[in-house]
């Protein structure tokens, strides 16, 4: 009796060894410290790398690198973190406002491995560094916005069909609308349910000073709203952290009504917030068409009623100092092309009571001029007196639009004359996630540092090869031949292991993780030790040697399986029901399992095969 593998077994185990091979490679490299910048406008200035050199000068300085990245963003490559954020905070103070300058690890993986998308690990923030916020929704204070909302549009409703009634009210719960007759109450329940029935709930009760109807939302649609809630404050945040330029950021939900936001790289918590709290939206702006915006910036003299404000090209602008129609009447805003001028363009959508209005003032300003200002906070870094970073936000104010009305406009319109159909994305998500949906606080926060992260790695690397080391010379020391086979596939585990997290898209290693990679060492060789152990008992039992490998591997198998797959099942309840560090930990134990049944037991007879496998009468070393 011979052991062999059959053709595809061997062809399928060399196959799987170099792609583990390939996408474990690109760990090798480390990440170069990198200061990323980039542009407001999405194009770089052609002067921006020669001022970047010159602040690399006047500081001596040294970089490793320098390159503009597809995404028109310049990448500046250092050999250390104490350089790269010496000059980051250089930067920030020495480049305008319009510039956005983030630090980042930039990849060092050679092409033809990226090529194959092969990228090396992502850490999280407890190794690279960084803030994390935990960030607490208030979902009630969204179903107390959207009541307000309601009680508007029925009072818009009720008003435009003539329905008389006494008063529109909400407690937080739900509306009530009080009526002094029947009969108007009646005609209010079939002009609200036609326009209304999907979300709502109508119950007339009785009330002993007149006619009351009761109107609550249904349990979807609370649901849904609240669910909403969550999701356009992610969206919010999502876009104040690429605001801030931090690369690689986790903004993502946790439970019903909590966001996690990390930001890795990032070690000034008060920046953070001051980021987390901005805001972008518009107002539309009748403009003074019989005063001279020059001579008033000449003069400085700006009529009474009157604002100063500048277009994009510069040139001054007088419109009214009172807003004709604000951006919290927006709910939706997404980009497209104009029909007419072919150019990029901003389809916007109001909500009743922004539409009625928009509607009254269009109609009653046809062919006068009305301009679309947009507001924004930033965030401006200088250095104070004695040479610290400082930050203040400031507001801007911009006229991107100006165009004759030249109809009566409502729920839905176009703002057109922007520069580039990426300025039309970027605002129309600005609008979309420039209001949170509702408040929202910090209800844990934590800070950690560069070198911090840096030990955590380094303590990770040595708990690990210290324990595979461990373990390999006490298999090699018991097991002999059989011990370094074992060792071999605990090489080629650790590979996978790498291999697969490198591959997941959205996997990040946490420390944690780390600590699941460590107990896989030690578990790994289980399976090895329970089937070389039943090799030797079956060499006492008298067995030939070939048939002593054979029954090893086979009897052994019920056992092995069932101590992995409890353990694993263990591993799938700790991620289901466990939070992010705990979810690492699963992540990597699961990972962990299932490569060491394909190693233990596959992978450790296909070399004992190769090295016993074409003899008759071997004489094993175990």
């Amino acid at each position: 009796m011979l052991n062999h593998y059959s053709f595809w077994k061997n062809a399928m185990l060399l196959c799987i060894l170099v792609i583990a091979a390939i996408y474990a490679l690109p760990n090798l490299f480390p990440e170069d410290p990198s200061v990323q910048i980039s542009h407001d406008s999405g194009e770089l200035p052609t002067s921006l790398q020669a001022q970047v050199e010159a602040v690399l000068t006047q500081n001596k300085l040294d970089k490793k690198g320098i390159e503009v990245t597809e995404s028109q963003q310049l990448l500046v490559r250092f050999s250390d973190t104490d350089t790269q954020l010496i000059v980051a905070d250089e930067l920030k103070s020495a480049l305008d406002s319009q510039h956005i300058v983030a630090l980042n690890l930039a990849t060092a993986v050679p092409g033809w491995l990226r090529s194959l998308n092969a990228s090396p690990m992502s850490l999280g923030l407890d190794l690279r560094g960084g803030v994390h916020f935990l960030l607490q929704v208030d979902v009630a204070a969204a179903l107390v916005k959207a009541l307000d909302r309601y009680e508007g549009e029925f009072r818009t409703a009720l008003r435009n069909k003539k329905i008389r009634y006494v008063s529109v009210s909400h407690d937080g719960v739900g509306l009530v609308v009080k009526f002094r007759d029947q009969e108007n109450l009646q005609a209010s329940l079939a002009e609200l349910k036609d326009n209304f029935r999907a979300d709502l709930d109508f119950i007339e009760v009785d009330s002993e000073k007149g006619f009351d109807l009761r109107i609550d939302f249904k349990a979807a649609a609370k649901q849904e709203l609240q669910t909403f809630a969550v999701q356009q404050n992610t969206t919010t945040l999502r876009k104040r952290v690429n605001e801030l330029g931090v690369a690689e950021p986790v903004i993502q939900r946790q439970g019903l009504d909590r966001i996690v936001v990390q930001l890795p790289g990032v070690q000034d918590t008060t920046q953070a917030k001051n980021i987390l709290g901005a805001t972008a939206t518009l107002e539309f702006r009748m403009v003074d068409e019989q005063a001279d915006a020059f001579a008033a910036k000449q003069s400085g003299q700006v009529p009474i009623g009157d604002k100063l404000y500048y277009e994009r090209d510069g040139n001054p602008v007088l419109l009214k100092r009172k807003p004709k129609l604000e951006g919290e009447y927006i709910t939706d805003a997404s980009s497209g092309i104009d029909q007419d001028s072919a150019g990029p363009a901003v389809f916007i959508n109001l909500d009743g009571e922004g539409a009625r209005k928009f509607r009254k003032i269009t109609g009653d300003n046809i062919k006068r001029l009305m301009a679309v200002v947009f507001i924004e906070n930033k965030t401006d870094y200088y250095k104070d007196d004695n040479g610290v970073l400082q930050t203040r936000t400031r507001k801007v104010e911009e006229v991107i639009n100006i165009a004759r009305i030249q109809d009566e406009l409502s729920h839905r319109f176009q703002i057109t004359g922007l520069d580039s159909t990426r300025e039309a994305r970027n605002l129309a998500l600005l609008l979309r996630a420039g209001a949170l949906a509702a408040p929202m606080s910090i209800i844990e926060e934590r800070t950690v540092g560069p070198s911090l992260g840096q030990q955590n790695i380094d303590q990770g690397k040595r708990s690990v090869i210290l324990g595979m080391i461990l373990v390999m010379i006490f298999m090699v020391v018991y097991y002999r031949v059989f011990g370094i086979v074992a060792n071999i596939a605990l090489v080629v585990n650790l590979l996978l292991i790498i291999a697969i997290l490198s591959m997941i898209p959205g996997a990040t290693l946490t420390l944690p993780g780390i600590a699941g990679i460590v107990l896989t060492v030690g578990m790994a060789v289980d399976a090895n030790v329970l089937i070389f152990e039943r090799i030797r008992e079956e060499l006492r039992n008298g067995n030939s040697p070939q048939a002593s490998i054979h029954s090893g591997y086979a009897k052994a198998l019920s056992t092995i399986a069932d101590a992995n797959v409890t353990t694993l099942i263990a591993a799938i309840v700790l991620f289901t029901f466990g939070t992010g560090p705990i979810k690492g930990f699963a992540v990597t134990l699961s990972i962990g399992i299932m490569c060491s049944m394909l190693t233990a037991i596959m992978g450790t007879r296909a070399i004992v095969n190769l090295i016993y496998g074409n003899k008759k009468a071997p004489k094993l070393a175990i």
